[in-house]
């Protein structure tokens, strides 16, 4: 069972699907919460940052991290300039607190798969220097072994439940063959369910490190989910499930979908259209289609059309189905 300590994202913490066994709201002196706390028992503490009085001085939080074993705080963090300082930061890492995130849906993944000094050894400053770092770091930015021809391509569903995870994960198969691929998903555990244990799941906060933490991959895959972190990747492709209840749904839920969605990579799954219904759907949307994928066996170990959509994305090592035909969506007879 689990303890929240909320201040300013009570709300959001409301919303997590976990079992709670205390909640308090509002703002506390770190000396209150040991006193409330020292002989609770509990799991975990997800602790919303904002809650501690003072919380902009870290000699607070050192307080709090002699007083609680750190293997049991989650910090949320709120978004000021100081407690996502590159300092900030790197004296959270050196008390032992590993287990910090600004996503509330990452809260969840960290309370069953806790981070290690692994895992956040990048915002651990050793430089002895006296002069304190201040500046921000910057979850949203990624200058790692990109540079070096290291392809990282984004999916993310933008009809509910368009397929991103199984699609990441039978490209992954695709290429592996002759490639050294890496797939990733954010702030989810749905890989487990493949039984893949060659495929990573991770946080927002540390996709970034699970990036560079792959020097040999030539292609890293992300299933983004809800993660923001579309400029770690070199590109995006952006499914859509064509059926008739998810399109509606779409719009209903947001009449610019398609606008915004102009010159994106868009990509149908699990589609049953036909190359006239494809015009048709691009003249509807006044969108353009990069691909259609029909729906797939993910019992197969290889899919050839799986083998055009990469040729298309440019992966010129990929055999292509050997239709010998060169418009895009040759799969319609």
């Amino acid at each position: 069972m689990n303890v929240i300590v909320s201040n300013k994202y009570q709300n959001m913490l409301a919303t997590l699907d976990i079992d709670i066994i205390k909640s308090i709201n509002g703002e506390f002196d770190v000396d209150e919460l040991v006193a409330q706390f020292t002989n609770f028992y509990f799991n975990k503490m997800i602790l919303d940052i904002t809650a501690i009085k003072g919380y902009q001085n870290i000699k607070n939080i050192q307080k709090l991290s002699v007083n609680f074993d750190t293997s049991k705080i989650i910090l949320l963090l709120d978004d000021s300039a100081m407690v996502n300082s590159g300092s900030y930061l790197s004296q959270l890492v050196s008390m032992g607190i590993y287990n910090f995130t600004r996503n509330i849906n990452a809260i969840k993944f960290l309370i069953d798969n806790p981070n290690s000094y692994k895992d956040v050894a990048q915002y651990h400053n050793l430089n002895n220097s006296s002069e304190p770092d201040n500046n921000p770091v910057d979850f949203d930015t990624f200058a790692g072994s990109g540079s070096g021809g290291l392809r990282i391509i984004g999916f993310r569903n933008v009809t509910e439940h368009a397929g991103a995870t199984t699609l990441v994960y039978m490209l992954k198969r695709n290429l592996e063959v002759a490639y050294n691929v890496v797939a990733l998903e954010v702030d989810k555990e749905d890989f487990k369910y493949l039984n893949d244990k060659s495929l990573k799941s991770t946080t927002e906060l540390d996709l970034s490190f699970n990036i560079a933490n792959n020097p040999e991959a030539e292609v890293i895959l992300v299933d983004l989910n809800d993660s923001k972190q579309n400029n770690l990747c070199n590109e995006v492709v952006y499914l859509i499930e064509p059926g008739l209840i998810k399109l509606n749904k779409l719009i209903r839920s947001d009449r610019d979908a398609f606008e915004k969605l102009k010159d994106k990579r868009i990509v149908l799954n699990k589609s049953i259209l036909t190359s006239r219904d494809i015009t048709d759907f691009e003249h509807e949307s006044n969108s353009k289609i990069f691909f259609n994928i029909p729906y797939l066996d993910d019992k197969k170990e290889h899919e050839p059309i799986l083998d055009d959509f990469l040729i298309a994305l440019g992966f010129s090592r990929i055999n292509g189905s050997g239709s010998g035909k060169t418009k895009l969506f040759n799969i319609f007879k």
